[in-house]
């Protein structure tokens, strides 16, 4: 079984649009905000220094979008996320936003490994591609997909 990673939020003012709901691009701010703690503390990989010093970034190539019900100011939810695949240069993400037993959103994104001096993406860092280990999904087609 992979593991999951989970983080409470606090839906707040600067989330929510004059309706009083969460403003759905605000859920992908949160989702970014989930997988920068997901590499600090998850896999232990330092985000910033990959970011910064080692240059290799994360951008989603591929996103889907799911809203299933409304969240408002005050509430907390929970944000899982899951790994769906890893691939050579991917890694696939399911990520659930619930409240109360409900599901609120889910944001399947495919994220690219790929380098700030090329602009071009690049094999998963040995490192990365080892804390991402423990999350990889319970499938002997996963390193097919890598090769």
């Amino acid at each position: 079984m992979s593991a999951s990673f989970e983080r409470p939020v606090r839906i707040r003012f600067s989330h929510c649009d004059p309706a009083g709901i969460v403003f759905f691009p605000q859920y992908l701010v949160m989702t970014n905000a989930l997988v920068e703690d997901w590499f600090n503390e998850g896999l232990r990989v330092d985000y910033a220094h990959m970011i910064g010093q080692r240059r290799i970034g994360l951008p989603i190539v591929k996103l889907d979008c799911e809203f299933s019900r409304p969240s408002q100011m005050g509430e907390t939810i929970t944000l899982t996320l899951n790994v769906t695949t890893i691939g050579r240069s991917s890694i696939g993400l399911d990520i659930v936003g619930h409240c109360n037993g409900e599901t609120r959103f889910r944001a399947k994104q495919v994220l690219v490994t790929m380098s700030f001096d090329t602009g071009k993406s690049i094999e998963i860092p040995g490192d990365i591609a080892s804390a991402l280990a423990a999350y990889a999904p319970s499938s002997p087609s996963i390193e097919a997909q890598r090769s």
